[in-house]
């Protein structure tokens, strides 16, 4: 039964990710599938939904993936037509192209491990309800971080940052911005989106661990809102219990066991949780007043305030 899709409505899809990549592929197309039924008319999958987040396995999951201007070829011979994508792109990024087509929405991908010239990315793709690419953003800052007592993690060891910045637009909601997790803890890539692209939206799918997540998950997002004055939206995987390894090769889990901090957030232009979700396995649905983007920046103008003659922030 098809529902009517809600103008302004977003779904936040935090999705459980297994070892098997056809059961994530099954789990996210389930959640997108809700997400069309409660009117969605953007949906956004978490960091890394294919695959374990391990460096180890970025590489076994890595899929060569479509450019921004590509959409899956319709022709009469359907089997050819899947065996050409197949010899192409991914069964993840084909799966998204269909379900937007079929569900007439915009669905941001998460993120995905890329394959491309020998090298692996951290890569979010957007796909409009034509079933087209309009964005395809490979995660800038790369999480490498050593904290004492807490955790030790580098995606470096396997992953190659991107070199730009990604934006697309949606009508009724505008221009909106991506970035992968650590990407939100650098303001001055948030505000060259909000201030040189005038993004109003900016999201962050991502996938915070269990020291990160309660010091600094909702802190960020809601700083970023506030510095843009503009809305912010996370998605993260649901968070997972570790396997119950036996020491039997059948039962033995192949990668690190991750935990995420999960709690898919979204947060207002003047920096209040408006919906969000704890640890489990949800869909964060709400509908975005956009005119407290345009209220928060007339009221407290920060973007026509700024000292150009200390300081100044240059694209590129």
């Amino acid at each position: 039964m098809v529902k009517q899709q809600i103008d302004n409505r977003v779904a936040l899809l935090q999705v459980p990710v297994t070892e098997s990549k056809s059961t994530n592929l099954k789990t996210a197309s389930d959640y997108i599938r809700k997400a069309h039924d409660a009117g969605a008319k953007l949906t956004v999958l978490p960091e890394i939904w294919n695959s374990p987040y391990a460096t180890s396995a970025f590489g076994d999951y890595a899929e060569m993936l479509p450019n921004v201007g590509d959409k899956l070829t319709e022709t009469s011979n359907e089997e050819e037509t899947s065996e050409a994508a197949d010899n192409e792109w991914g069964q993840s990024s084909r799966l998204l192209m269909t379900l937007a087509k079929e569900y007439n929405m915009y669905i941001v991908g998460g993120s995905i491990p890329e394959t491309c010239d020998n090298k692996i990315f951290n890569t979010c793709l957007i796909i409009n309800p034509r079933g087209e690419v309009v964005g395809k953003h490979r995660k800038v800052h790369l999480f490498d971080i050593d904290v004492p007592g807490g955790i030790c993690f580098k995606e470096s060891d396997t992953l190659t940052a991107g070199d730009g910045v990604t934006h697309f637009d949606v009508d009724g909601l505008g221009k909106i911005g991506i970035g992968i997790c650590y990407d939100i803890r650098f303001p001055e890539f948030a505000m060259l989106l909000t201030q040189h692209y005038d993004c109003k939206i900016l999201i962050f799918p991502g996938a915070f661990n269990l020291t990160t997540g309660p010091a600094h998950w909702e802190l960020l997002q809601r700083a970023r809102a506030v510095d843009g004055q503009c809305y912010v939206m996370t998605a993260s995987p649901a968070r997972t219990s570790p396997p119950n390894d036996d020491g039997e090769a059948d039962t033995k889990s192949k990668y690190p066991h991750y935990s995420a901090w999960g709690h898919s957030t979204v947060v207002s232009p003047w920096g209040e949780v408006v919906a969000t979700c704890d640890e489990d396995p949800a869909m964060v649905v709400t509908d975005l007043d956009m005119s407290k983007v345009d209220e928060m920046r007339m009221a407290i103008p920060t973007m026509k305030q700024k000292r150009n003659d200390l300081y100044r922030l240059v694209d590129g």
